[in-house]
């Protein structure tokens, strides 16, 4: 995937946490990291407006990003971020180098489309629950996808859907089913209407119990 993103910075010569108190306050810059690769790590000021700016942008937490640190841009992707518990804002960010032929790990934003029309919903009565609102996939950087579609159309009532109902796009994995059946956690769930389908599963349950 080409970055439409740039993320401007420059290196950070003064160091630890009274530094980055100054930096936050006076400044109006954050401390960053970008590492990984054959690089040695490198210590950054952000302009936190700037990056508060992108991260507007849902596809922003999912892109390949422009790093241009001083002139020199790399290719990263965002793997971190530390926010303040109760302002709006950001208090440290954490880049990592990406490289063409090596393999990346980040999570996805899940799309649940079709919602409104799905059979368990329109026909049925039922009603639909989140379990998950993003997934962990890995793949090479040109298959990074931005969202991962979850097409609840034909979904009937009294269903859960698994991560490994999901179409991933090509080249694209689940870390979770890379481990193995145990892991292939529900995303959503299809209630059927009070007395349906899942009132009855859990009757039967009792009365074997």
């Amino acid at each position: 995937m080409s970055s439409d993103y740039t993320v401007s910075a420059t290196v950070r010569a003064d160091v630890g946490k009274g530094a980055s108190r100054r930096l936050r306050r006076l400044e109006g810059e954050i401390p960053a990291i970008v590492y990984g690769g054959e690089k040695a790590p490198q210590m950054l000021n952000l302009i936190h407006k700037d990056l508060i700016r992108l991260l507007n942008d849902e596809a922003f937490y999912t892109s390949i990003l422009t790093l241009d640190v001083d002139g020199q841009k790399e290719s990263v992707i965002l793997k971190d971020l530390q926010r303040h518990p109760a302002k709006l804002r950001v208090l440290h960010a954490d880049f990592l180098r990406v490289d063409a032929d090596t393999l990346i790990t980040l999570h996805i934003p899940l799309h649940f489309i079709n919602e409104e029309s799905c059979v368990g919903v329109k026909l049925a009565g039922g009603n639909i629950t989140h379990a998950m609102t993003d997934i962990e996939v890995q793949c090479l950087p040109k298959d990074l996808p931005e969202f991962v579609e979850v097409d609840m159309a034909a979904v009937e009532a009294g269903t859960i859907i698994h991560i490994s109902d999901i179409v991933l796009p090509a080249g694209v994995e689940s870390t979770a089913l890379a481990l193995g059946e145990d892991h292939d956690h529900p995303v959503a769930h299809v209630h059927a209407p009070h007395g349906g389908a899942d009132d009855e599963e859990e009757e039967e349950a009792s009365d074997e119990e």
